[in-house]
């Protein structure tokens, strides 16, 4: 089947549907979802969104210089200083759209403060910010009547012209997006999707590892589909690594416990009480992330622990419930209450600083395709993500998004000599197992070779491991009908290899990305 849409939108977050409600007023939208649109990274972010707003003691250049320094100078200054500068503008849109930001009784927004940032300027819906936001926007996005929602829906591969019999190189200068094939999972059936322009909007890329805090969705499907095509991805080596998942063997996702609670002044102890920060930087719990991760790995490899604790039972009972209620519930249905006891956390993958190349506008390298949100790279994060930055890029650049296609789709046409998907010859996989097993594999890969601290011997060994998964899985795609599953671990396959490549091609310990191979560039401000 061939559908025809102005806008094809990859992914249900707050990049996807932000821009998806922006653009319904010139076109038709089709928005992807391979879920239910309810799941999401979004919905899981915890600790809040980073604007200024109290302008007695904050200001921009506060902002953009604690994102420089926690990017390790590697940020792009045009790109920190177009997000920070229209993050207000970017909160008024998800006001109203209705999210509800907590307010202190005289009406101000209560706000936090979290690991690098020198003000308090984190505003948040108690501790589930990204839930609040997620809800928000899936009840606009349902009720507008120009944008239709395909869930339990994979996109397979985007649509170029490569699929028009032409030979497609890096080299290529003019790569053009003419949609993308998408998998209804219900029939079974790769459909063709037409658009004039298309947006990636897919998440990260947690799920590469076993140890994540993101949904297991998160498995880089745009980031992927886009390099298959040719198109420019940077910056995959910094993978960020929450230092702070509460430590629970045998949950996957892993639950966040956010950054805000060493905002509110909780602190990292070894499992006989001590601290241990002071040993690592002088902001103590609360340094960048990448410093506080390699720490508390660090720490763990020094006692042979499986975990570090993260102590707040020196606040007050009341207000800590208060302040993280969801963490708070977690916790004890665990048997902690974090009021008297302890938290058992330790680091798990987080969050993507690079993906696929973009420019102001968030267009890629390929002609007529956006990318938007965590699978893109803006040049806002460069080596380290400072805290509560991403869901606002999020807004930001979908915004930039929708205004640059609102303009240049009206000389756009769709291409109507697309082949359909040609399954003819293939047949469903006889045993999953071939697929589940091969995911665990790259996951234990990713997890033991290409972590917080990596060296050449590491990732070499992790290169020839993936290989033998990559001409496996390549093989067993090509003889099969597409399947969420299968589609997935190609997917997988393809960023972990872009992680190791660009980490191999990095030569010094930069932002998130440590090798003791090479010693660590501190440049000074």
């Amino acid at each position: 089947m061939v559908r025809k849409f102005d806008y094809l939108v990859i992914g249900s977050g707050i990049a996807g549907m932000s821009f998806a409600l922006k653009v319904a007023k010139y076109g038709k939208v089709a928005l992807i979802c391979k879920t239910e649109l309810e799941e999401a990274n979004t919905n899981l972010a915890q600790g809040g969104v980073a604007s200024v707003t109290n302008l007695e003691v904050d200001d921009f250049e506060k902002h953009i210089h604690d994102t420089m320094v926690a990017g390790d100078w590697l940020s792009d200054p045009q790109a920190v200083e177009k997000v920070v500068k229209n993050a207000p503008a970017g909160i008024n849109f998800l006001v109203e759209h209705g999210v509800d930001f907590d307010k202190n009784p005289d009406g101000k927004y209560d706000l936090h403060r979290e690991g690098g940032h020198s003000e308090f300027r984190i505003l948040h819906h108690a501790d589930n910010t990204g839930a609040e936001i997620q809800t928000s926007l899936v009840e606009e996005v349902r009720k507008n009547p120009d944008i239709e929602v395909f869930e339990h829906h994979f996109a397979v591969e985007i649509i170029t012209q490569h699929h028009l019999g032409k030979i497609v190189t890096r080299r290529t200068p003019d790569i053009t997006c003419y949609g993308a094939y998408i998998l209804d999972e219900k029939s079974g059936k790769v459909d063709t999707f037409l658009a004039k322009v298309t947006v990636m909007a897919t998440g990260g890329v947690g799920a590469v590892y076993t140890t994540t805090t993101n949904p297991l969705i998160a498995t880089g499907d745009g980031i992927a589909m886009t390099y298959r095509a040719k198109g420019t991805v940077e910056g995959m080596e910094f993978i960020q690594f929450h230092p702070t998942a509460l430590y629970h063997p045998g949950d996957r996702p892993s639950f966040l416990i956010t950054e805000a609670m060493r905002g509110y002044g909780a602190v990292l102890r070894n499992l006989d009480g001590t601290e241990f920060m002071q040993k690592y930087d002088p902001r103590l719990s609360l340094a960048p992330r990448d410093i506080v991760a390699r720490a508390i790995d660090s720490e763990m490899k020094l006692h042979g622990t499986d975990h570090v604790f993260l102590d707040v039972t020196h606040k007050d009972p009341e207000e800590t419930r208060r302040h993280f209620p969801n963490i708070y519930e977690k916790c004890l249905s665990l048997g902690i209450d974090i009021t008297k006891d302890m938290i058992p956390v330790a680091p798990a993958a987080h969050y993507l600083c690079g993906g696929i190349k973009v420019d102001a506008n968030g267009e890629s390298s390929i002609k007529r395709l956006y990318a938007i949100g965590e699978c893109s790279s803006t040049g806002l994060h460069g080596g380290n993500r400072l805290a509560s930055n991403s869901l606002i890029e999020a807004v930001v650049y979908a915004d930039a998004a929708a205004r640059h296609s609102a303009d240049a789709i009206k000389g756009y046409e769709w291409r109507n000599d697309v082949p359909e998907w040609n399954d003819e010859g293939t047949a469903h996989p006889e045993e999953m197992v071939l697929i589940t097993q091969s995911a665990k594999e790259v996951n234990q890969i990713m997890g033991y070779y290409v972590g917080i601290v990596r060296s050449d011997l590491r990732l070499n060994r992790a290169w020839n491991r993936l290989d033998i998964l990559y001409e496996e899985t390549e093989k067993l795609f090509k003889v099969s009908k597409p399947s969420r599953e299968l589609c997935e671990l190609r997917n997988v396959i393809n960023v972990a290899y872009l992680i190791m490549r660009q980490a191999m091609e990095r030569k010094e310990s930069r932002g998130l990305h440590f090798t003791i191979d090479y010693p660590k560039n501190e440049k000074k401000e």
